[in-house]
């Protein structure tokens, strides 16, 4: 057996090794963007539910409710 065949089926082994590593990985970086995607999709949804109970809260409060309840904060603290 000559050099060259040695180098060929060496590289070769190592092609596929590198073939299936690749595999792998890309099917590991799927699944990690698809748990990314739940996550932000979470993450959207309790925003937006902070965001609307902040303009309902601001409808129906007044600045001197607001006043006041600031003011019983710094009582409490002193």
């Amino acid at each position: 057996m000559e050099w060259a065949q040695i180098l060929v089926i060496i590289l070769s082994v190592f092609l596929a090794l590198f073939l299936v590593l690749a595999i792998v990985l890309t099917a590991l970086l799927i699944k990690v963007t698809r748990q990314i995607k739940g996550i932000t999709a979470t993450a959207e949804r309790t925003a937006l539910k902070f965001e609307s109970a902040a303009d309902s809260a601001a409808k129906f409060a007044s600045p001197i409710a607001i006043a006041r309840l600031v003011q019983s904060f710094i009582n409490r603290a002193k």
